[in-house]
């Protein structure tokens, strides 16, 4: 089962054919239309601020956001981009294309919630407007407002200047479980694409090249098979797929002390049986492989099938195993990223309103985090460092193995927040968001214009992919060529859900804000001594 390789890949991406390319403005005119650009975004803060709203209201999970890619796609047609939709076998993945020629600049956002976060915006408390629902408790629905503000003002100088160039926006689908961005490459969907900008709501604007810190994984569920029997009558008869996923996970847990410990792995029992006096007949775990380097990633990876074989054999049961997830440690270019940087400088931090902070401090303080409020002063330029340190990961790593790729990072969301928590989901849908929304499409604005002005920059970005980041390594997919994408995840939990969050979807006809339209005091805070 291990992958094929993708000898060819850094062939057929390094393609950029303009040599010693001329700029295609002049300095002055450049500056000019930087200008302009970047004023247009703030122009459009309504449009940013609706879209925000709106995808916050739809709270979908991963390969189900349905309402999400429906709305954003209809958008971008409206603006005469041509859709391509379903990509990579993902009915609510796509691919928005405008413009004719080269660079080809790709736009990217994530766009899926995470469960059980559901929360009312601008409220410092727990307050679910569904209870058990998913929400944006990691603030994805920010993403896609920023890159479609800042590529329809592009899109707009562009025509009128005659500047050639090509832009595309596409939705980082699933990424809670890292499971679209690796079928993406493998598919060669980004064979034509020069230069990524991705974007990722964050508590500050910044930018980083190299290998930032984090981890890459592979994400796969163990499947046991066995024999049902009737669990007082006659249990010698059956064997059980339960005992076979116990005995793998206390393997595996044994096993962590022996592991690296920048490692990180953890597993959720998706199926562990019908009722207890029935055998069960089949069972399955879900796990998670973290590590720093592919190499690494791959021999977890391994143990945890041996541990699974083990299982199996103890139990005589039979496995099966299904990748569902994978993502690359993330490398970042150096060119794009100092190029950006200078941008965020430009741009920087929001001014932040007396009831912004209050928000902050109020859920910091009610989370057990220092209440020092919102950021002031803007971050570095991240630079590699000697040894990244462990943690998430993210699928755009797969993608800044075969493509020039950096993450601008923007200050939608509040500092100290724990992740992956209702607490995050309550500054995503108020003016916190908005303007950092806003402040990260005039940033990725501002930087398109350059690179689709600069082709030498473009190639500088190429030369630093071929000659630096990709000298010593070869991308090598986790992926086989008959690895589906795992869309039936999250089916159950949305047929649930959806009908009560429908009743919260933003209608911008009739109400300026979802805050308005929920009836939401901006900020809503505990009164003094309140439990």
């Amino acid at each position: 089962m291990m992958k094929k390789l993708i000898p060819l890949l850094l062939f057929f991406y390094a393609s950029w054919p303009i040599t010693h390319a001329q700029d295609r403005l002049s300095p002055d005119r450049l500056e000019a239309l930087l200008t302009e650009v970047e004023r247009e975004v703030q122009d459009q803060a309504k449009l940013t601020q609706v879209m925000v709203d709106m995808i916050f209201s739809f709270s979908e999970l991963a390969f189900q956001e349905i309402e999400t890619s429906r709305y954003v796609t209809s958008i971008l047609e409206e603006n005469g981009f041509d859709i391509e939709h379903g990509i990579s076998g993902m009915p609510t993945a796509w691919w928005a294309t405008w413009g004719s020629g080269k660079p080809v600049i790709a736009f990217g956002s994530d766009i899926d919630g995470i469960p059980k976060s559901n929360q009312k915006p601008g409220v410092a408390y727990h307050d679910p407007l569904v209870e058990g629902a998913p929400g944006h408790g990691e603030g994805h629905n920010s993403g896609q407002a920023v890159n479609v503000t800042a590529a329809l003002a592009v899109k707009g100088i562009m025509e009128r200047e005659g500047l050639e160039g090509t832009l595309v926006l596409w939705p980082g689908v699933a990424e809670e479980l890292v499971a679209s961005k690796a079928w993406f490459i493998r598919d060669g969907q980004f064979k034509d694409v020069d230069l990524v900008f991705f974007t990722h709501v964050s508590d500050n604007l910044g930018v980083a090249y190299g290998q930032p810190s984090g981890t890459g994984l592979v994400s796969v569920e163990f499947t046991f098979t066995g024999e049902a029997a009737h669990g007082a009558f006659a249990p010698w008869r059956g064997r059980s797929a339960l005992d076979a996923v116990e005995l793998m996970n206390t393997g595996w847990n044994f096993r962590r002390e022996h592991l690296r410990p920048r490692q990180r792995s953890h597993y959720v029992i998706t199926n562990g049986g019908d009722q207890p006096n029935v055998v069960p007949v089949t069972a399955s775990v879900w796990y998670y492989f973290r590590e720093m380097t592919y190499e690494k990633i791959k021999t977890n990876f391994e143990i945890g099938i041996k541990m699974a074989e083990a299982a199996a054999m103890m139990t005589d049961t039979e496995m099966t195993y299904q990748i569902l997830g994978a993502a690359w440690p993330r490398h970042f270019n150096k060119v794009i990223a100092e190029t950006m940087y200078e941008h965020i400088k430009h741009v920087g931090l929001p001014t932040w309103s007396e009831e912004d902070q209050t928000l902050a401090e109020a859920i910091q303080k009610e989370i057990g985090s220092d209440p020092d409020g919102l950021k002031m002063e803007l971050d570095t330029l991240k630079v590699p460092v000697a040894e990244p340190s462990s943690g998430g990961s993210d699928d755009i790593g797969d993608i800044s193995w075969a493509v020039p790729t950096v993450t601008l990072r923007f200050p939608s969301n509040i500092p100290e927040l724990q992740g992956h928590h209702w607490s995050s989901a309550i500054a995503m849908a108020t003016p916190i968001a908005h303007k950092g929304a806003t402040a990260g499409a005039q940033v990725m604005a501002r930087t398109a214009l350059e690179f689709f002005a600069k082709p030498a920059l473009v190639e500088e970005a190429w030369t630093y992919f071929n000659d630096i980041q990709s000298k010593d390594t070869e991308y090598e997919s986790f992926l086989s060529e008959d690895d589906p994408p795992a869309i039936h995840l999250n089916e159950g939990i949305m047929a649930r859900y959806r009908p009560e969050l429908e009743k919260f979807y933003f209608d911008p006809d009739h109400f300026d804000t979802l805050l308005e339209q929920l009836g939401i005091t901006y900020p809503t805070i505990r009164e003094s001594g309140e439990e």
